[in-house]
């Protein structure tokens, strides 16, 4: 784990140093949003660039004073006013033109990428997420906010966002590249994840040992890779997802599904709203539902060129992230003494697309209980069975998970999922959901009731080590 600076541990609303010598930023009236294309990216990108230069100018937010702070505060939300402004009357045009005219599938970190240097100001360059990446959560800027408000505009289009969805749904460099080995020996090791293919079956195994399984970055690009090997092998017909033996001292030899997001990785700033929150829901759970696209046909609700059926075994606990996962899979299986708990508002986050999914599984009542009240279950509780499809005993769980997946392994399986998907999560909801989602987690991740939650976790997790 990287090691924080002086920046970093700097406390908020410091004095801050003498700025560096930089070029003066004149301030100026926002432009008026047009409607010409071409006059308001001129006037627009600009601005925005010579906004983000002033905002530049007050040094780290670590190092600022309090009044330096608040005019940071105000000089974002001009420019995100700005941006809003911009997008809803161009964002069509604009992914028209980073795509080459929807000719070229770009996951969203590439389409941010190109944006930044195309539309100057409009979202964050590479390298300021990448100084982003080297802060405590408390000390970002706040770059993502922008990228927030730009995925928003794109996947509110109809076109565009279905456009970007489906290059969501592309299998990954990596997964390409290990898939002819994977093929041969039926098991890759992708770091944090492993495959093993056996008798039709492809066990994908979460193996982040160090934090009982919770998911970050890293974690996610390995299940992702993983869901892709077993969506590409013909010899796979039916996957299973389930979390690896641990050798930490209070589940040291047992199975554990998933504590969900990392917390101690998203106070030190490294998880990320493209690599970790939009690449998780666009990229793998967005493929365990429907799949993968192979090519770039514009078919209506873009059907997948290969999907499988998935059974969830949930061994230990599923936290957060770890129950998000489970209104996706085609079969749940749980452990007797597993539970289950959504804690995302807590500790001020969006719990991915729960909120969407539970409603189908528990109806509007039961899901303001899990998500707005914290609600735990138990896999024996009454209420569970609207989750779990099956309990066993944790000493019996290799034969109900492997009796699942053999039953899932039937030529009509694949038919059924694809109608009962379009029935649940039509391909239009699923886009203007995440249109929201990608805005509303991107000004949570920055929100100072995340801080202080952050802080106030790091500081009992201290004590308790200090115990």
């Amino acid at each position: 784990m990287r090691t924080p600076t002086l920046a970093d541990r700097a406390p908020a609303g410091s004095a801050a140093p003498a700025a560096p010598a930089a070029a003066p930023h004149p301030v100026t009236e926002p432009p008026a949003v047009t409607g010409d294309f071409t006059t308001d990216r001129a006037a627009v990108t600009a601005y925005l660039e010579a906004g983000v230069g002033r905002i530049a100018d007050l040094g780290p937010r670590a190092e600022r004073s309090v009044a330096a702070q608040r005019h940071a505060a105000s000089a974002h939300e001009e420019l995100h006013d700005l941006r809003r402004r911009f997008l809803a009357a161009h964002a069509e045009r604009v992914y028209t033109e980073l795509t080459d005219g929807l000719t070229r599938s770009l996951r969203v970190e590439d389409l941010t990428e190109r944006a930044s240097h195309a539309f100057p100001g409009l979202v964050p360059t590479r390298e300021q997420l990448a100084e982003e990446s080297r802060r405590l959560q408390r000390n970002k800027e706040g770059w993502e906010v922008a990228v927030g408000l730009f995925l928003q505009a794109v996947l509110s289009v109809p076109r565009t966002g279905d456009h970007l969805l489906r290059a969501m749904l592309r299998p990954t460099d990596r997964a390409l590249t290990a898939l002819t080995d994977f093929r041969v020996t039926g098991r890759a090791d992708l770091g944090v994840a492993t495959v093993t293919r056996r008798d039709g079956v492809a066990t994908l195994e979460l193996c982040n040992d160090e934090f009982l399984n919770a998911e970050d970055d890293c974690a996610v690009e390995a299940l992702e890779t993983g869901t892709d090997l077993v969506l590409l092998d013909p010899a796979s017909h039916v996957g299973v997802l389930r979390g690896a033996p641990q050798t930490h001292p209070a589940y040291a030899g047992r199975r554990v599904f998933s504590a969900g997001i990392n917390l101690t990785h998203l106070y030190h700033g490294d998880i990320s709203l493209l690599g970790f929150m939009l690449r998780r829901e666009a990229g793998y759970l967005a493929k365990f539902v429907r799949g993968l696209c192979l090519d770039d046909t514009h078919g209506d609700g873009w059907w997948p060129d290969a999907d499988k059926p998935w059974v969830g075994a949930v061994d230990a606990f599923a936290i957060g992230g770890g129950m998000q996962i489970l209104p996706v899979m085609d079969r749940v299986v749980a452990a007797e003494d597993a539970w289950f708990s959504l804690p995302a508002m807590e500790e001020g986050l969006v719990p991915g697309l729960a909120n969407l999914r539970l409603l189908h599984l528990t109806g509007s009542r039961f899901s303001r209980r899990l998500i707005l009240w914290g609600r735990k279950l138990r896999a024996t509780d009454p209420e569970a069975a609207l989750i779990v499809d099956e309990t066993a005993p944790a000493d019996a769980m290799d034969t109900a998970v492997e009796r699942a997946a053999q039953h899932l392994d039937h030529p009509a399986v694949g038919a059924n999922r694809r109608m009962l998907a379009l029935a649940e999560e039509p391909a239009d909801l699923f886009r203007r959901y995440l249109a929201r989602y990608a805005y509303e987690q991107a000004r949570l991740l920055h929100s100072p009731a995340l801080i202080d939650t952050l802080e106030r976790t790091w500081i009992d997790r201290r004590r308790e080590g200090a115990a």
